[in-house]
C-alpha cells in the first residue's frame, strides 16, 4: 500500500493536471466559437459557387474543349490521398479518425489494383501513415509556421496539387478532413477534388443563355478557384472540429481527474485513520503494560 506521503503527492499531481485540462477546455471553448462561425460563414459561398459550377459543367460535359481539371486524364490508375490533419494533439480522436478513413480508402484502392500516394497536411497524421505506407509519401505540407491555416495555405496546397497533376503524378485526388457537426460530433469526410466532379446541384433550364467568353473558358478560370474554395472550406471545418474535439476531450479529462482525486482522497483518509488507530492501540497497550 502506498504511504501517506506518496498518496498526498499523487493527489497534488492530479490536481495540477486538472487545472491544466480545465484551462485548455476553456481556451478550446473560446476558440470554438470563432472557428465555428468561420466554417459556417464559408459554406454558403461554397454552395453558391457549386451551383454556378453545375450550370457551366452541364453545358461542357463531354465536350472536346473541356478543361483537364474537369475532364480528367482519362485514367484512374494513380490516386493521391490528401490527408488534412492538425499540428496539435490533445483533441481526442480527431486526427486518428481522419487517418483511419484515409488508410481504409488506401486499402480499398490497392485491393482494386490502383496505385496510391499520400499528400500530408499537418504533422499529427504523418507517423501512422508513414508506418503503414513508408514508400508512398508523395509530399508533405507544413503548417507549423502559421497560427491557423487559412486561404493563403489553401492556395499553396492547390498550387502544388495542380503542379503534380499537370506533371502526371496522379490521375485522381481525394481530400480527407473532418466536417464539423457540433462540439460532440465531427464527421470524417472524403471528397474527390481532382478531377473536379460535376456538382449534383445542376438544374435544367429552358432559358437560352449565351456566355461571353464561352463556357469552356469560363470553367477553366473558375475551376482553380472552386478547388481553392473546397480546400479552404476543409481547413476551416478542420479547425472547428479540432476545437470541438479538444473541448470535449479536456472536459472528459477534467471530470476523470476529479473522480481520481476523490478516490485518492478516500484512500488517503482511510490510510491516515488506520495509522492513527494503530498509534492509539500502541499507546494504550504500552500504558496497560506499565
Amino acid at each position: 500500500m502506498a504511504s501517506l506521503k506518496e498518496l498526498k503527492g499523487r493527489i497534488n499531481s492530479v490536481k495540477s493536471t486538472q487545472k491544466i485540462t480545465k484551462a485548455k477546455q476553456m481556451v478550446a471553448a473560446a476558440k470554438l466559437r470563432k472557428a465555428q462561425a468561420a466554417a459556417e460563414a464559408a459554406r454558403p459561398y461554397a454552395e453558391r459557387l457549386g451551383a454556378v459550377m453545375a450550370s457551366l459543367a452541364s453545358k461542357v460535359a463531354g465536350a472536346e474543349g473541356a478543361p483537364k481539371l474537369f475532364a480528367g486524364t482519362g485514367k484512374d490508375q494513380r490516386h493521391l490521398l490528401v490527408v488534412a490533419n492538425s499540428d496539435k494533439g490533445l483533441a481526442g480522436a480527431f486526427n486518428s479518425n481522419i487517418v483511419r478513413a484515409a488508410l481504409t480508402k488506401a486499402r480499398e484502392l490497392r485491393a482494386a489494383g490502383k496505385d496510391v500516394d499520400f499528400y500530408l497536411v499537418g504533422r499529427k497524421g504523418r507517423a501512422p501513415i508513414r508506418r503503414a505506407h513508408p514508400q508512398n509519401i508523395a509530399q508533405m505540407f507544413d503548417t507549423t509556421d502559421v497560427r491557423e491555416p487559412g486561404y493563403a495555405e489553401a492556395e499553396r496546397i492547390v498550387a502544388e496539387l495542380m503542379e503534380m497533376y499537370e506533371a502526371g503524378k496522379f490521375d485522381v485526388a481525394h481530400l480527407f478532413y473532418s466536417k464539423f457537426k457540433s462540439a460532440l460530433t465531427q464527421e470524417p469526410t472524403t471528397l474527390q477534388i481532382i478531377p473536379v466532379p460535376a456538382p449534383e446541384t445542376a438544374t435544367t433550364s429552358q432559358a437560352a443563355v449565351e456566355y461571353e467568353p464561352d463556357e469552356e473558358e469560363i470553367l477553366a478560370e473558375l475551376l482553380p478557384r472552386y478547388l481553392k474554395t473546397q480546400v479552404f472550406g476543409a481547413l476551416l471545418e478542420n479547425q472547428a472540429s479540432e476545437q470541438g474535439a479538444s473541448m470535449t476531450a479536456m472536459d472528459n479529462a477534467t471530470r476523470n481527474a476529479g473522480e481520481l482525486i476523490n478516490k485518492l482522497t478516500i484512500q488517503y483518509n482511510r490510510s491516515r485513520q488506520a495509522a492513527i488507530t494503530t498509534e492509539l492501540i500502541e499507546i494504550i497497550a504500552g500504558a496497560e503494560a506499565l
